[in-house]
């Protein structure tokens, strides 16, 4: 074979190498963990598909970084186990960074700063954290707002506390009365209460908390840098403000974490 046709042979291979290898990487989608159900920040709407306001976000990274997302629902405790397996590349699910959980897990700059929501019947005389004093209260496993509660199990006084696995058997329980107050995100709170089937509760009052919500990742993902820096550019081009505004129906404040580029978070403050 003469070298002309040595090396036109070359390139035919190489130029089949790169074609075959092309649907291999654009296959290559981010597989994101998430809880199925916490409106307003993911949940799945009619058709099955996921939607929400980290959701969005995750898209748009997604974009930016040219490739697709897999969305996978876990329980909340399971999607910790999720990210320090390796089982996913990131989660999402309104997750506050907490020291604790930086020892083994990464998380990306925040992009929200949350409050508790106290929700208890409509009509309630529960005001302010005082009244918690003897009450039965509930709220999700391993969440922030689990550990907010029992760190001040002296300073509350509250009579119980109730574990569970989901807002909606929570909310089931308040409703119930096997619990007098439900602890938890605010928004996620106040989303939930607009529903018809959920008009008897109410958000007795929040507690300002300054705890920041970002994306979890594996402990130094590959990823985390990549994730961060797209999260930078949607804060300087307006569209993490237009997606905040698109679920929160107003636009964040102009000095928050939702629209001020930060770096990676090496402590929970």
């Amino acid at each position: 074979m003469t070298t002309r046709r040595l090396t036109l042979a070359g390139l035919a291979l190489t130029a089949f190498a790169a074609l075959s290898a092309a649907p291999v990487l654009a296959a290559d989608a981010l597989r994101i963990g998430s809880y199925p159900a916490n409106p307003p920040w993911e949940f799945k709407n009619e058709s099955g598909d996921f939607e929400g306001f980290e959701v969005d976000i995750v898209d748009e990274i997604a974009e930016r970084l040219d490739t697709t997302i897999e969305i996978t629902g876990l329980d909340f405790r399971a999607l910790f186990v999720a990210t320090a397996s390796g089982r996913v590349d990131a989660v999402i699910s309104s997750l506050s960074i907490t020291e604790e959980r930086l020892e083994a897990q990464s998380f990306t700059q925040p992009y929200f700063s949350g409050a508790l929501g106290v929700a208890a019947k409509a009509g309630t005389d529960i005001a302010s954290q005082e009244d918690l004093r003897g009450k039965r209260v509930g709220s999700i496993a391993t969440s922030f707002p689990e550990t907010w509660i029992k760190e001040r199990e002296d300073e509350l006084g509250y009579k119980s506390y109730g574990s569970y696995d989901s807002t909606a058997n929570l909310l089931t329980d308040l409703r119930s009365g096997r619990i007098d107050v439900a602890v938890n995100d605010i928004v996620g709170l106040r989303y939930a209460f607009t529903q018809a089937q959920m008009s008897d509760l109410e958000v007795a009052f929040d507690i300002p908390t300054g705890d920041k919500f970002a994306i979890m990742m594996p402990k130094n993902s590959d990823h985390l840098q990549a994730f961060n820096d797209a999260i930078s550019e949607m804060k300087e081009d307006g569209t993490m403000a237009t997606i905040y505004e698109k679920w929160f129906g107003e636009a964040p404040a102009e000095d928050s974490v939702t629209v001020t580029p930060l770096p990676i978070p090496t402590s929970a403050e």
